[in-house]
């Protein structure tokens, strides 16, 4: 969830904070200092316990700082943030200095990239406190602490419910329904090899068809007029309809996308003219980690516990957009009255991911762009 490019991020960075995040492409790192940030702390803040680096991916929305700036306040540990572009490369660069770490804590892995990390000893084995109450299929992706399960969040055939309504045609109710010459010419997806969206939809294809029908699949698409496009900000903002000018009322998103739509929409808009097609979606579970070789390892920890705190999980929805991976926090109404989440949403194992995925990257390629 880049990670992926989550739609929070684009949206608040370019439209309250004027900053150009985007987790699809791999700009130059930056530092902030969450302390910064501009929230008043309501409580005197802690006597200064030095300060810890959090890396994480280019879309990082600089209104978590504020957040941060809360465990600050408690512990007097101040969090300096650097952006290390996409999830892909952030990865790339957090293997190739294990244990020479730029920083001391990563958030933003996801369970695509999982297994990358974990073969590559990027993080130091650590269970804080607040893991004892996460559901366990978020717990059993890292079993010997290999990390820490922070968030969900589902990547989905998103549709332009209007466009649909318009042209009197019910929207795709499958991924079946995607080759049916009735839609062709109508969907737009991200390509995987440069989009954590466009890599998640793949996978979701692979579980439906299998290793036997996912290329067959993909060919049928490619028949009927499916476009790719490098970015999900290529797709959702540049090709749907939904989302801009775009003529593709088809593309591939987050079930999330709908209420974010409502909480940014200018004119303000009471209900989402999008939706999400629950039975396409495939899981994204994003995790943080203390960095293997830091020299600030208790501080570390200690930021990995906050972010399990209901004050960092309540900010994740209208921030990142993506639900908290503690399931008793309550969700804003925006998000319970525009989006669902799927009952049954695709999954694959992190190890089986890592062990094929540039295989399959290969293949899609070969099948879709030759």
């Amino acid at each position: 969830m880049n990670r992926r490019l989550a739609i929070a991020t684009a949206v608040t960075v370019a439209l309250l904070l004027g900053a150009c995040g985007d987790d699809d492409s791999s700009g130059t790192a930056t530092t902030t200092p969450a302390s910064a940030a501009g929230a008043a702390p309501t409580t005197a803040p802690a006597a200064s316990a030095g300060s810890v680096t959090l890396v994480t991916y280019e879309s990082w929305p600089d209104t978590l700082d504020e957040v941060l700036a809360e465990f600050t306040t408690q512990t007097g540990i101040d969090v300096k943030v650097v952006k290390a572009g996409d999830t892909g490369t952030m990865v790339q660069k957090a293997v190739l200095t294990a244990g020479n770490p730029e920083g001391d804590v990563m958030f933003g892995v996801d369970n695509t990239f999982l297994s990358e990390v974990v073969a590559g000893k990027v993080f130091d084995p650590y269970t804080a406190p607040g893991v004892a109450d996460l559901p366990k299929e978020l717990t059993s992706l890292v079993p010997g602490g290999e990390a820490t399960p922070i968030d969900v969040g589902d990547v989905c055939i998103n549709v332009d419910s209007a466009w649909f309504d318009e042209h009197e045609l019910a929207p795709p109710a499958d991924l079946d329904a995607l080759a049916d010459p009735a839609y062709k010419d109508l969907l737009v997806v991200e390509n995987p090899a440069s989009s954590s969206p466009g890599l998640a939809f793949l996978l979701a294809t692979i579980v439906k068809y299998g290793d036997d029908g996912w290329v067959d699949y993909w060919t049928r698409l490619r028949a009927n007029g499916v476009q790719v496009v490098d970015t999900w900000t290529d797709a959702y903002y540049g090709a749907f309809s939904g989302g801009g000018d775009g003529t593709k009322p088809i593309v591939v998103s987050y079930a999330s996308s709908p209420p974010a739509e409502v909480v940014f929409a200018d004119p303000p808009i009471d209900k989402a003219t999008t939706a999400s097609v629950d039975s396409t979606c495939f899981r994204q579970v994003e995790f943080a980690g203390v960095l293997r070789g830091t020299s600030r390892a208790a501080e570390a920890r200690r930021l990995v516990d906050f972010m399990l705190t209901s004050s960092f999980q309540s900010a994740l929805p209208l921030n990142l957009f993506v639900y908290p991976a503690d399931s008793r926090i309550a969700l804003p109404e925006v998000f319970t009255a525009n989006a669902t989440v799927p009952a049954a949403p695709a999954t694959m194992d992190p190890a089986t991911i890592g062990a094929n995925r540039q295989t399959w990257l290969d293949t899609w390629t070969d099948t879709v762009l030759r």
